[in-house]
């Protein structure tokens, strides 16, 4: 039978119907896991009553101080704003005695009638762009429609300062986080269609971003055009976490992300953010910037990201579940590796009992972040070579306001008699052979330093192996009528400190001297080895100083506080111009260990500390590293050496004097293939590399062809034959 003509014109409007009725169940259930995300907050009803007797009649919080919206304030107005979401929760949540509190709601409705009136705009454009939109957006999605209208309707030009064209939404971090506030508030307004095109701009913005501002191809992070590493702070909460967040409230839904990146994210979170934390749990502060001079608590990082990375992918789910029993205190640390960024001239070593890194910069990027807003003002150095080194993580926890910034741990530095302003501290690097080589497991590192803050230059390396690291200096020069000094840790004091001393073992009082003829000093379960006897000065003794003195921010403390610290260090004197340094790190040893392996060096065998070469061979591990600052030879055993026709580095895995593996790199990223002999006939079968035997000379010339594109200054691994 036929239908008639007004039947077959109400089916396609029937299925409309349907697709919006499911569209909105789709997106209601997005809203309430937005809503239950935000929800999770622990209420203290005593903190809602503390909030209520400070609120006045107008609708303001006694204790905040609306009159100074300037950079350096911090924005304190956002506090306002921030206590109505909290008192929000209070009247949402069935456990707290406020909820459903007529007069708690009367009060929030105040408090934001006060807000909208005056309309905080603070002087950074973040406050108005994220932190005040973020907090009023929060407040509808809690409030719902409990709100008079009139509020509702003039708070939002509040709001939608977070949007798509606004200056803050740049590719990278805060255009997520934008897009984010923005899509929230679509949802409280029920604006689907918009709501659609928001959430595929947020799955958009995970991807390579390499020379740009974004996540680089070595899964670094940056934030901004000075390609400073931004890994942990900007890349991690605004960018990993605020994508994985929304991942997971649209899983589910036609909204879902596509999996493959969900799976980048995945790749991200473990090749990159928590490759640069300490065993993945707690936060390394070598990546940090002028987040440094603040205040920060000690402890494992959430496991929630990963949580709700599962809900939507098994991709290397055993790695994210063994981060998840770290982070819980389940499982102790076992993962090995080592790991340089090329992008970002940051090197990571770990095993299981050690974390540490070192920190450099060149030509192409910049030594540091600027101290926008006020912290960090006293971070001119720290990318000079920083070389940090934490057992449990906590070893330099919140000792920067009795801090010396001109001996920070691994640095060569001019000891100025005081610091240039902030405004000096952001620099250009005046070098390019600044890299490192690595297989994944072991590897070296070069940095040939030109310091933009001084007259000063030196090569410094490090070559790091199980148990042990080496440190070498060469070549340091300054025409500063200024000491400077090569410092080999400042930290926290946490032990006695021994010294092996003209041959006899000593226990130092606490105070700062210089020592001669020092083989080796312990502190904290961590020894130092000098090769050959050395001259070094130690300090362990209290330091003071003021968390005002290191930030330009309002409202520090500028109490005199003291920490114990142990620094130890070389000085080169005034004006050195051959100076030089070489010691052995050895983590989580005891005294004794370390003064029974000192007498052979932990097997380290130092094969070269000049101008031309910085080489160390590991006899026991079987592994040579060099770095070549220009084209030469260098003996690695007998019968058996390795030559380079350019700068470059190099590391070797021997077997019997016979060499089984090469790794290779440029740290000046100008080559495209490598030129390297070696004694004795070898073949390889890896296609990047061609091998000629000069019978004659009986040396085998491999022709190496290095990574590039993004991926210069990668190293690359071939096994021999």
């Amino acid at each position: 039978m036929n239908l008639p003509f007004r039947a077959l014109f109400l089916v396609p409007v029937f299925l409309l119907f349907s697709w919006v009725s499911w569209a909105q169940n789709d997106v209601r259930v997005i809203k309430e896991r937005i809503v239950a995300d935000l929800m999770t907050t622990k209420i203290n009803d005593s903190a809602v009553d503390a909030l209520l007797k400070k609120m006045k009649s107008d609708g303001s919080f006694e204790d905040i101080k609306y009159d100074d919206l300037s950079r350096t304030a911090s924005f304190p107005q956002g506090g306002h704003t921030s206590n109505l979401v909290y008192m929000a929760k209070a009247y949402k949540n069935k456990s707290s005695k406020f909820h459903k509190n007529k007069a708690l709601k009367a009060s929030i409705e105040n408090g934001l009638s006060y807000w909208v009136k005056h309309d905080f705009v603070g002087d950074n454009w973040h406050n108005n762009q994220i932190t005040t939109p973020t907090n009023l957006g929060n407040l509808m999605l809690i409030m719902g429609d409990e709100l008079p209208k009139e509020l509702v309707t003039n708070a939002q030009p509040m709001i939608g300062r977070a949007h798509m064209n606004a200056s803050g939404a740049r590719p990278s971090g805060d255009r997520i986080v934008i897009a984010g506030i923005l899509a929230k508030n679509l949802l409280f307004l029920e604006k689907y269609q918009e709501f659609d095109t928001i959430i595929k701009i947020i799955e958009g913005e995970l991807k390579f971003a390499t020379g740009q501002r974004g996540m680089q191809h070595d899964y670094s992070f940056h934030h901004r055009e000075d390609r400073v590493n931004n890994t942990s702070s900007y890349g991690y909460g605004k960018y990993a976490n605020a994508f994985g967040d929304w991942s997971f409230f649209v899983s589910g839904t036609p909204y879902a992300f596509a999996k493959e990146k969900i799976n980048q994210l995945v790749d991200y979170y473990l090749d990159g953010i928590y490759k640069q934390m300490v065993y993945g749990v707690y936060e390394d502060i070598s990546v940090k910037n002028r987040s440094i001079s603040g205040k920060s608590t000690f402890s494992p990082h959430s496991t929630l990201e990963i949580e709700r990375l599962l809900v939507s992918t098994d991709y290397r789910k055993a790695e994210l579940e063994e981060i998840i029993r770290l982070r819980k205190g389940e499982a102790k640390p076992s993962a090995s590796f080592a790991k340089f960024f090329w992008q970002t001239e940051h090197f990571v070593f770990q095993r299981p009992q050690f974390y540490t890194t070192v920190r450099m910069f060149s030509t192409r990027n910049r030594n540091m972040e600027e101290p926008y807003n006020g912290p960090g003002k006293t971070t001119h150095h720290r990318a000079d070579g920083t070389n940090y080194l934490m057992l449990k993580g906590d070893e330099y926890h919140n000792m920067w306001a009795v801090y010396d910034w001109q001996k920070i741990s691994g640095t060569t530095i001019v000891q100025k008699q005081a610091l240039p302003g902030p405004e000096d501290i952001q620099k250009d690097g005046l070098t390019d052979f600044v890299g490192a080589v690595t297989d994944g497991l072991y590897g070296a590192v070069v940095f040939d330093f030109r310091s933009p803050h001084d007259p000063l230059k030196a090569k410094k390396s490090w070559f790091f192996f199980d148990e042990e690291y080496v440190c070498l200096g060469t070549a340091i020069k300054s025409t500063a009528n200024l000491p400077v000094a090569s410092t080999v840790n400042q930290v926290l004091m946490r032990s006695d400190v021994h010294v092996m001393q003209n041959g006899t073992r000593q226990l130092l009082p606490k105070g700062s001297r210089s020592l001669s003829d020092v083989k080796w000093v312990h502190h904290d379960n961590v020894g130092y080895i000098f090769p050959e006897p050395a001259t070094v000065e130690l300090s362990n003794q209290t330091e003071t100083g003021r968390w005002s003195d290191i930030t330009d921010q309002k409202n520090i403390s500028n109490e005199l506080v003291s920490e114990e610290v142990f620094t130890l260090w070389f000085n080169h004197g005034k004006r050195p111009s051959q100076g030089s340094y070489q010691y052995i790190v050895v983590p989580n040893v005891s005294e004794q260990v370390l003064s029974e392996t000192s007498q052979k060096n932990r097997n380290i065998e130092i094969i070269s500390n000049t101008p031309a070469l910085q080489a160390v061979k590991h006899t026991q591990l079987g592994i040579a590293q060099l770095a070549f600052y220009e084209a030469g030879t260098a003996p690695i055993a007998d019968g058996l050496s390795v030559q380079l026709d350019s700068p470059g580095i190099a590391q070797l895995h021997l077997q019997n004097n016979r060499v089984k593996e090469i790794s290779v790199s440029d740290p000046s990223r100008k080559m495209n293939r490598l030129l390297l002999s070696i004694s004795g006939k070898y073949r390889t079968q890896d296609e990047h590399v061609r091998t000629v035997f000069d019978e004659k000379q009986n040396r085998t010339l491999f022709i190496m062809d290095l990574p590039q594109g993004v991926y210069l200054g990668k190293s690359l691994t071939v096994k021999v034959e």
